[in-house]
Formats: structure tokens, C-alpha cells, sequence
């Protein structure tokens, strides 16, 4: 039963491990899986066709999954497996309720390849059903308070767009794009994972946790690596679950989530 799972970091196979879980019962899955020449992990073959599967089984009607991931460049051509990814979800039944993109505020550097320098990878929201929670992040706009005389924008209408109507005062606030940038690996609250081969911001983890989940909501990384995941979900009043194949990295996740929460009740006192 999930109950056994809540809060804790369990060792094992994901594709295994879910099959314990009870049916439409997870909010939110944040995970980056290993991919491409990745996909061998500490010894671990990775099945993405019965991990998506289970990760369908297991969220809750209008629950969401977000899955980050790129393509490695493999003989001169991008494997395009994240596109096979994301279509396999949408053929299972879930949503491919927008793709996002995760831009590296410091990317490596890369050797010249008669290509750019590679700086983001796609963040695919996968929704099952239409979407339960949602609780946009805001930004400032450019001109707030502007008023445009006699500008107009267009319609998005489900026939015809035109464009007629008479912009308002431009307002203070706007919903944040879909493009989201951070710093890997910088930050203090990232050095604790350096030990991991490639964890993703807290800061990208939050900014989806708070966007798609409420408090007291279940937050799943099947795949959680150094634990980053499941120590946001814990700091956000969310109830965590992590799977990993690596008892080192397990055992490097249940540190972190430990370390914050004696921090959090010394503070507390």
C-alpha cells in the first residue's frame, strides 16, 4: 500500500516499487530520468515504457507529472528520445499539458561541434485529465500601469481571431512563461547534492511544487537521485515519496531531508 511509502526514501527498481502503490493516488511526479547513454545507472537498465505506465496508474485524475529531460548527440545527430517520451505518455493517456523549457543560467561549456552551445532541456507537463490544481507563479510586467492609447490585441477566440479590442491599462502582474531559467549547482542549497552526478535546481522543484500542488498533497520522485525532490516537497508542507535504485543515493537523500528538518525544528524552538 502507498501508506508504507509516504515520507520515506525506498531503495529499488521504480518500474517494481510502484506496483505497490494504489491506484490514482499521487498529486504531483517530479523526476528527471536518466537518458540516451544514461540510461545505464549504477548497474540499472532504465524501462521507460513500464515506468510511464505505472506513473499513469498511480496519478490522480487531474494529476500531473514533470518530466525533465534532453537528448544526447549521438553521431552527429540529437536522439529526439525526449520526443518519443513525451508522444508514449500521450499515447498511454496522459496530457501533454505543456512543454516547458529549463534554461541553464551556466551551462557547460561545450567543445565546438559546428552546433550552439547547448543551454536548457524540456520540462514535459503531463496532465492526467484536465488539471486539478493550479496556482500560477506571477511576475512583474514591463509596463505596469501603462495606459495604450487606442492599442489593441488580439482575440483568442476558437474561430475567427481579430484583432479589436482596446487594451487596458497594462497590469502589475502577469503569469510567468513557460520558459524557466536557474543556476545549477551554485546556489548553497544545491551544494548539498554535488555528490550526485546530476541533480536539478531546488528552485526549478519549488517553482513546480507550488505551481501544481496544494499542502499536505503527495509529491513523487520515482527516480529521486540525491533527494531533491522530496526535501522541497517536505519544506513546502507536502508529503514526499522517494524511489531509488542507488542505496547510496538514498542514503545521501534521507541526510538532507534529516539535516533540514532538525534545522527547521531548532528554529522552530
Amino acid at each position: 500500500m502507498i501508506s508504507d511509502y509516504i515520507n520515506k526514501i525506498t531503495v529499488g527498481n521504480c518500474a517494481e516499487v510502484l506496483k505497490d502503490f494504489d491506484g490514482n493516488t499521487i498529486d504531483l511526479t517530479v523526476t528527471s530520468p536518466p537518458y540516451d547513454n544514461l540510461r545505464t545507472y549504477k548497474g540499472y537498465v532504465f524501462p521507460f515504457k513500464k515506468i510511464a505506465n505505472e506513473l499513469y496508474r498511480v496519478t490522480k485524475e487531474g494529476g500531473i507529472v514533470v518530466w525533465v529531460v534532453a537528448d544526447a548527440t549521438i553521431k552527429g545527430t540529437e536522439t529526439g528520445t525526449s520526443f518519443e517520451q513525451a508522444l508514449y505518455f500521450k499515447e498511454i493517456g496522459f496530457n501533454l499539458h505543456d512543454t516547458m523549457i529549463f534554461k541553464k543560467q551556466n551551462p557547460i561549456p561545450q567543445i565546438y561541434r559546428k552546433r550552439y552551445n547547448n543551454e536548457f532541456e524540456y520540462m514535459f507537463v503531463l496532465s492526467k485529465g484536465t488539471v486539478k490544481t493550479h496556482n500560477p507563479i506571477m511576475v512583474d510586467t514591463l509596463h505596469g500601469g501603462l495606459k495604450l492609447n487606442g492599442t489593441t490585441y488580439k482575440n483568442y477566440s476558437k474561430d475567427e481571431q481579430k484583432r479589436e479590442k482596446l487594451a487596458k491599462p497594462v497590469k502589475d502582474k502577469k503569469i510567468k512563461g513557460n520558459i524557466w531559467e536557474y543556476v545549477v549547482g551554485k546556489k548553497a542549497e544545491d551544494q548539498e547534492a554535488k555528490g550526485h552526478p546530476a541533480p536539478f535546481p531546488s528552485a526549478l522543484v519549488r517553482d513546480h511544487i507550488l505551481s501544481w500542488t496544494n499542502k499536505n498533497d503527495i509529491v513523487l520522485d520515482p527516480m529521486c537521485g540525491s533527494g531533491t525532490t522530496c526535501k522541497v516537497a517536505v519544506q513546502h508542507n507536502r508529503n514526499y515519496i522517494g524511489i531509488d535504485v542507488s542505496e547510496e543515493y538514498c542514503e545521501m537523500a534521507r541526510n538532507r531531508i534529516e539535516i533540514y528538518e532538525k534545522q527547521a525544528t531548532l528554529e522552530f524552538e
